[in-house]
């Protein structure tokens, strides 16, 4: 299977031509379409419409994660039934099984790697963040768990490694992703995780349990030389 993978595509509503531009070249590419979070500027239903427009184009199958840009303006029970009500599969803690291949994905949240974890402790407020953080990484344990494929790919829009953080500002960590999803994946096997939001990161790293991770921002995409549309990995 050829998974093409991309995120923070950002669109608005006149990204048409951009859009259409940019993912010209996937039917020829691809068998799937991973679309990794901040699939829309602002979260706005009329944003992701002109998207939608320009992927069901491509008449291939997409399987999708929402991210933080897609919440902002307090719409996300519309656009996920855009999305469904099309054909694109919403993970959103779903499991997923397509040709022998179990998708299996979440959002993922804020919260720190390693050491630098944040835990629940203190402040009422600081419990709720990390209720939040770990709410994420058990949906996605329960989706993972729900396969029942040995081939898994885990599809995410905050970083579950600092690797693939790596050249964003080391004060952005904690706001970046979180270990607690990478520790989930580990215990649970994948052939490969997906996931964006880390703009100025790096493309590839692994989990301690030494899974491939692949950032697929488009910012960070764009910015190979040659600029790429999409990253394009084959399981």
């Amino acid at each position: 299977m050829r998974i093409a993978a991309v995120a923070d595509l950002h669109c608005s509503v006149n990204d048409r031509e951009r859009i259409r531009e940019r993912l010209r070249s996937l039917p020829h590419d691809a068998d799937v379409l991973l679309l990794g979070g901040d699939l829309t500027a602002y979260g706005k239903p009329e944003e992701l419409e002109v998207l939608i427009s320009q992927l069901l184009r491509l008449r291939l199958p997409i399987i999708a994660v929402l991210g933080n840009h897609d919440y902002e303006s307090d719409q996300v029970p519309e656009l996920l039934r855009m999305l469904r009500e099309v054909g694109i599969k919403s993970l959103d803690g779903e499991p997923y099984e397509r040709e022998g291949v179990g998708f299996a994905g979440v959002k993922g949240f804020c919260g720190g790697f390693g050491r630098g974890e944040l835990t629940a402790f203190g402040e009422p407020e600081i419990k709720r963040f990390v209720h939040t953080s770990m709410e994420e990484s058990l949906r996605l344990e329960r989706s993972l768990s729900q396969l029942g494929t040995e081939r898994r790919v885990v599809l995410l829009h905050y970083a579950p490694i600092p690797e693939t953080a790596a050249g964003e500002a080391r004060e952005l960590y904690p706001f970046l992703g979180s270990s607690r999803l990478s520790d989930v994946c580990d215990r649970f096997g994948a052939l490969a995780i997906f996931h964006g939001h880390a703009h100025h990161g790096s493309l590839q790293g692994k989990t301690r349990g030494g899974i491939p991770v692949y950032n697929v921002a488009l910012p960070l995409l764009l910015a190979q030389s040659p600029p790429q549309a999409f990253r394009l990995v084959e399981i």
